[in-house]
């Protein structure tokens, strides 16, 4: 079996990118040339996914005319979360609900993807569906992170996340989810955390490590670093 769908989150603020964000949404920022949300959009055509969702919200005007003047030859569906931003989660249900399939990928374009994650994508995926589960993370370990300020996420034992002891990982920004995950939810509003903490409770979330380097444009200080 294989993922049909893409979700890439666009709607956020960009706030830790203050003031380059104030005229130019995030998933447009370039680093070292590379325009992050085409990155984006490339990696997902590497791994074999023609259907693409992405949401926007702030300065989803030249998000919308980037897709449009890129002309990609790909399915892509940008969807605007509404009057109000919807937070992780509630972007991602949002999307959700415009489709009918059940399983998706869902990325950060502020992760710089690259053609060493292809073959890390196409085990995480064997190994979602062989398992039959419904939220799987990839995760790396935070000493191979080029912002070392990270503190980590998750502890992964085996393939099981938890967060009850020291946590040496990192969330890269790259989930493969069921939309049955969200059946319990009747809010529009909320994080993805929520998701994965009811998850936690009940051993129910997985991750799969990612040997890669992770690049990911944190704040104005790692924009500068990485340019």
């Amino acid at each position: 079996m294989k993922v049909k769908t893409a979700l890439i989150l666009c709607a956020g603020y960009g706030k830790r990118l203050s003031p380059i964000t104030d005229d130019i949404p995030k998933p447009l920022l370039k680093v070292k040339n590379v325009n992050l949300l085409d990155n984006t959009l490339k990696f997902v055509a590497s791994i074999g996914i023609n259907k693409i969702k992405i949401n926007t919200f702030y300065l989803s005007e030249q998000i919308k005319n980037f897709i449009e003047k890129k002309n990609y030859p790909l399915n892509i569906d940008i969807i605007n979360d509404g009057e109000k931003i919807l937070d992780t989660g509630g972007g991602i249900y949002n999307l959700i609900k415009n489709s009918d399939e059940e399983d998706f990928v869902t990325l950060n374009p502020d992760t710089l993807w690259n053609s060493n994650y292809i073959s890390t994508f196409n085990e995480m995926e064997e190994f979602y569906f062989k398992n039959k589960i419904k939220n799987l993370l990839m995760v790396v370990k935070k000493n191979i992170s080029f912002d070392i300020r990270f503190k980590g996420d998750f502890n992964l034992d085996g393939n099981i996340l938890s967060k009850k002891i020291k946590k040496e990982f990192i969330y890269t920004g790259c989930q493969i989810l069921n939309r049955k995950v969200f059946q319990d939810i009747s809010k529009n509003n909320f994080p993805m955390s929520e998701i994965w903490n009811n998850l936690l409770d009940k051993k129910d979330l997985y991750g799969y490590e990612s040997l890669n380097e992770f690049i990911h444009l944190t704040d104005i200080e790692i924009f500068k670093k990485l340019n």
